[in-house]
């Protein structure tokens, strides 16, 4: 069972038996406005809440001198060759458990421990291969980069060969027919051991060896072709030109001002890059359309090769479908999806297009009426697609003062709080990451949160939740039973994985076990704190994209769980997304405004309701055309002689869209969800719209309520939702429930489409 990732996931094995956690994404965008709301009572920020401020908000002093370690507090963890030794180490101690787990049937002791040395297995390799995926996305160095790319090849190519091992299959089925065994199963384990089942066979278990052998070398090729096409889409494009008297106007007295300084004073044009803080400013302030779509044009070009390496992935995929007998990628991938199938989806994306394109045309009116008095043109003016960010602005926050709204906003509905912590010499990659404890109130440490928060070169642009070690418990493990067939040479050999394991667990002191703690980082790509500049400025769409990736964070480490296969974010992907986008929604609240305010016991006056946003509207309707693109590249028709991506992205603008295609472009090949949400985009639409009905029902009058915040968090997703929502058509998780949660539309248009 493959971990659910997203933009920044460079490769991974498409077979999802034995899974690892992979990174979650953002991207930015996103606007809100002011309402009133009735005061709450609020409790007052603890000394651990105001230190946040400082820690965030002002560079940090040196580190103090303390024993060194090495990466994320593993002492062996100091060199890539360490980081290289302990993947070898790892693969040997996971051919050992394998070997174990294949002489199961020899005892019936054996066949008790089979679902539980299955998923320790997974946690075995998931434990190194996260870690990789981590550091190769993360790490400044690129010696480490590139030995975090072996690694994580190394393992995964192992991986894909368990995926499709007949013995372990067949040792598994065993275990499922027996009466006994079954009835001694925890309902953690046994949803653990049809997790693995059910993986097992979209894996092609059943097919002859040489299709099996096909069915490895097309997930390799897969994982390759993932890779090259999110390192494409993270390559920078081409600047856009600017002449100087194109900044006329420019409402940016600070940057604006210099670049048309700059332009003045060389007599030459300027070359803007797109995605810089110089094109950010000109989308946001020039008043001339044409700087602003040429940065448009710019940054939605493609190379021949950008656009050949994407449909090379999505006809790989739908090739390895049709090898496993399924009708497509999508097919395959939704069946054990809450959705559970393409037609289901198509349900879901129709009804809320149906229910979105009324609010969206209005939306596009008030903007062109805007447009209109901005630029004196003749009535309702055309909006294109470079217009959206030159209409909106809000006043900003602190990192440092968001951060302290979260904790006190995580004590009052979970009993936790974060709190600072120093970490060790060589814990972390970069200077710039800070560290932070999650403190339960009654059962003390609940795991750790890296913070990479701070922009720098090399760096990978938008935001990521990696979730690099789940929970799970530990004291069970039988490791010796591991060894029985082993000498000392092969003891010495696997001790390095042993140890690398041992020093993230803990004593859980409320029931008597021990449990192996979470560990996520967070990245993203805000200014950084300086002397001179002050402290780190969010503005609201980052204020929005640091609430969704905390939810993420809190999610992995309040759900924790005996398996590690069941913890966290380790949910249907699907349904992964409820919890960060359920934590926007809490901006709407003065309640929770008022926990900025480090002095503050009782709500604010104003919240903010991005309903208001015009853009918002806008803003669903494109990205539910994003799902339906999603879905058409993972559908047969990728198979088809005349498949062109780009000529399928003008179709279905041209058919679906408020707003007119621009020739020339193919922004597919920066669709870095295609490969971490490949057919499964339309889950982040699909969570938005049961987050806001949750949002309503629940939280909305009382958002600090204990109760609620812990009812929401329970096992199976449909179920769930039909509890906290009072509906048994939603727990039946049919087609009939999708329908419905495409007819609801997205009542509290709170969430910034496309974060991850």
């Amino acid at each position: 069972m493959l971990a659910k990732a997203a933009k920044h996931v460079l490769s991974r094995p498409t077979t999802l038996r034995l899974h690892f956690r992979g990174s979650i994404n953002a991207d930015s965008g996103g606007k809100a406005l002011v309402s009133r709301s009735s005061p709450l009572a609020i409790q007052p920020a603890s000394v651990d809440d105001r230190d946040l401020i400082a820690f965030f908000d002002y560079p940090q002093a040196p580190q103090k001198v303390t024993t060194p370690t090495g990466l994320f507090g593993h002492r062996a963890l100091t060199t890539p060759a360490a980081f290289n030794a302990l993947a070898d180490s790892t693969l040997r101690r996971a051919q050992l458990l394998t070997e174990r787990v294949l002489r199961a049937r020899e005892s019936r002791d054996e066949l008790f421990k089979v679902v539980k040395n299955l998923d320790r297995l997974s946690d075995m390799l998931c434990g190194v291969i996260d870690l990789a995926e981590l550091l190769r996305n993360a790490h400044p160095d690129p010696v480490w980069v590139q030995t975090a790319d072996d690694v994580y090849e190394k393992l995964c190519e192992f991986m894909n060969v368990l995926n499709t091992n007949v013995g372990l299959y067949e040792v598994l089925g065993t275990v499922l027919r027996d009466r006994e065994i079954v009835k001694s199963l925890s309902s953690e384990a046994y949803q653990t051991a049809l997790i693995f089942w059910r993986d097992f066979e979209k894996s092609g278990i059943h097919l002859p060896p040489a299709q099996r052998d096909r069915f490895v070398s097309l997930s390799t090729e897969i994982l390759v072709l993932g890779r090259q096409f999110l390192n494409e889409a993270a390559a920078p494009r081409p600047p856009a030109r600017i002449r100087f008297s194109e900044l006329q106007g420019v409402k940016d007295l600070g940057m604006g001002a210099r670049l048309r300084l700059q332009a003045q004073v060389t007599k030459r044009d300027l070359l803007v890059y797109p995605g810089s803080l110089q094109a950010q400013m000109i989308m946001r302030s020039a008043p001339a359309e044409e700087p602003r779509r040429k940065l448009y044009m710019a940054a939605n070009s493609s190379t021949y090769e950008q656009i050949e390496t994407l449909e090379r992935l999505l006809r790989a995929r739908g090739e390895l479908a049709r090898l496993v007998g399924r009708e497509s990628y999508a097919h395959m991938v939704l069946a054990d999806k809450m959705a559970k199938s393409p037609e289901n989806v198509r349900l879901f994306l129709d009804a809320l297009m149906d229910r979105t394109r009324p609010y969206a045309r209005r939306a596009l009116r008030t903007l062109s009426m805007r447009k209109q008095a901005d630029l004196k043109t003749p009535p309702f003016p055309i909006i294109q697609p470079w217009d959206r960010d030159y209409y909106l602005s809000l006043p900003p926050l602190t990192l440092g003062t968001v951060f302290m709204a979260l904790s006190r906003l995580f004590r009052s509905l979970f009993g936790v709080s974060l709190r600072i912590s120093e970490p060790s010499l060589g814990e972390v990659w970069h200077r710039d990451v800070r560290k932070l404890e999650v403190i339960d109130e009654q059962r003390g440490l609940l795991g750790s949160i890296y913070a990479d928060l701070f922009a720098r070169s090399g760096k990978p642009g938008g935001a990521a939740h990696y979730t690099v070690r789940c929970s799970r418990r530990t004291d069970d493990d039988d490791e010796e039973g591991d060894m029985i067939y082993s000498d000392e040479h092969l003891r010495a050999a696997v001790q390095l994985s042993r140890d690398f394991e041992e020093e993230r667990r803990v004593q859980n002191r409320c029931r008597g076990v021990t449990l192996q703690l979470p560990m996520v980082v967070l990245l993203c790509e805000f200014l950084r704190p300086t002397t001179g500049r002050g402290p780190a400025v969010l503005g609201w769409h980052e204020v929005f994209t640091l609430f969704h990736e905390m939810g993420h964070a809190m999610h992995s480490m309040i759900g924790q769980t005996e398996y590690q296969n069941v913890s966290g974010t380790r949910c249907a992907t699907d349904f992964v997304e409820l919890p960060s986008i359920l934590m926007e929604h809490f901006l709407s609240s003065s309640a929770i405004l008022s926990l900025f305010d480090r002095d503050s016991t009782s709500s604010v006056r104003y919240s903010l309701i991005h309903h208001e946003d015009p853009c918002c509207s806008i803003d669903t309707h494109t990205q539910i055309l994003l799902a339906m693109l999603d879905q058409i590249y993972h559908s047969p028709s990728v198979l088809t002689p005349q498949f062109d991506s780009t000529e399928t992205l003008a179709t279905l603008h041209e058919a679906r869209s408020l707003i007119p295609y621009v020739a020339g472009t193919s922004w597919q090949t920066q669709f870095g969800h295609l490969f971490g949400y490949g057919a499964t985009y339309y889950s982040y639409l699909f969570d938005r719209a049961i987050a806001s009905r949750v949002w309503r029902r629940l939280f909305r009058h009382d958002p600090l309520n204990r109760d609620m915040g812990e009812r929401y968090m329970q096992e199976d997703a449909w179920k769930m939702v039909g509890a906290l929502l009072d509906s048994l058509q939603l727990a039946n998780g049919d087609a009939g429930a999708m329908a419905e949660v495409g007819k609801w539309r997205i009542e509290d248009d709170i969430a910034v489409p496309g974060r991850h």
